[in-house]
């Protein structure tokens, strides 16, 4: 099944997923290591979910947008991280055609909606630090709910019109995909119907759901930096950019990531290469988040220590 006859008769309906191509001796190391980085990111962006649903102190805009962040990110790794271990114990790679085109689907809109979450963010960073008489006028549980349902609402419309021209592709040989998940990139390589209209759509589309949103954030960011440069005292200037310095650097993680893979000339790169920074901001990223947000926040630090007071107190 690794490679198939280009034929018109002949349609796959399955793919091979290759993976790392790491040896055999080191299969079972990098499924522990893996499956350490999957639980951790787990357990620390359940654990920002629960706390941000638990602290009625953490009831505001700003930990509202953080919550649904992290539910985000638990269910943005989740689509690749299984398969990913899988590949290190399993013999059999394969993935339906199906089963990819799904896996696809998932992947693309989530990705899709994190960008627009982190728009969202900068935007409520923006109304805190430059009109703070209006903050909690505008930015009401109405106003977060609308926002954070456009997001969703928009990142699976987006990515089901892109998912939706990659199903009418032909795919009829070879099957080899060159990485842990089914990505866009392989696919349209992999198809024998080449369409320069499923190409542009594909392109213009993903540029759209990406850019849009880095750009309104760079926006909104200059504008931060001009406000806090008008504060008159040091003090003042630094609390109010520690309010945004985590959101800020996991912009920076995630958009750096993807800035690399699809904006840099990938002609020379090596799949190896490629690969890893797939693992970057697929598995490696959605890990860092609740960390970085953990480490900087005094808030959530508070409320995780009143649980684990409360915890054993009950103990």
């Amino acid at each position: 099944m690794a490679h198939m006859p280009w034929t018109n008769q002949t349609s796959i309906i399955k793919f091979l997923l290759l993976g790392f191509g790491n040896p055999k001796e080191i299969q079972i190391l990098l499924f522990v290591v893996f499956l350490v980085i999957y639980i951790v990111t787990l357990a620390g962006n359940l654990l920002i979910v629960a706390l941000v649903v638990a602290d009625q102190q953490l009831h505001t805009p700003m930990y509202f947008f953080l919550g649904n962040l992290s539910f985000l990110e638990t269910c943005y790794t989740s689509v690749t991280a299984p398969r990913l271990l899988a590949g290190f114990i399993a013999e059999d790679r394969t993935i339906s055609f199906s089963d990819c085109i799904t896996q696809l689907f998932f992947f693309g809109a989530l990705a899709c909606i994190e960008c627009f979450l982190l728009a969202v963010m900068a935007y409520d960073r923006y109304l805190a630090i430059c009109n703070p008489l209006n903050y909690n006028v505008i930015m009401n549980l109405r106003v977060c709910l609308q926002l954070v349902s456009a997001s969703w609402v928009t990142g699976f419309s987006a990515n089901a019109l892109v998912v939706g021209m990659v199903h009418q592709l032909s795919f009829c040989g070879p099957n080899e995909i060159n990485n842990f998940f089914c990505d866009m990139e392989e696919l349209l390589k992999l198809s024998c119907t080449k369409s320069l209209l499923v190409e542009m759509i594909v392109l213009v589309s993903c540029s759209l759901v990406s850019l849009a949103p880095f750009l309104f954030i760079v926006v909104s960011y200059i504008l931060i930096l001009l406000a806090i440069l008008q504060i008159a005292s040091s003090t003042g200037r630094q609390k109010a950019f520690s309010t945004c310095a985590s959101h800020l650097l996991v912009v920076s993680l995630y958009y750096g990531t993807i800035i690399i893979m699809y904006v840099m000339p990938s002609a020379e790169w090596s799949p190896a290469l490629h690969k890893a920074l797939s693992l970057m901001y697929t598995v490696i990223t959605p890990m860092f988040n609740p960390i970085i947000y953990s480490l900087r926040n005094k808030e959530v630090k508070g409320a995780f220590r009143k649980v684990v007071l409360q915890i054993l107190g009950m103990i």
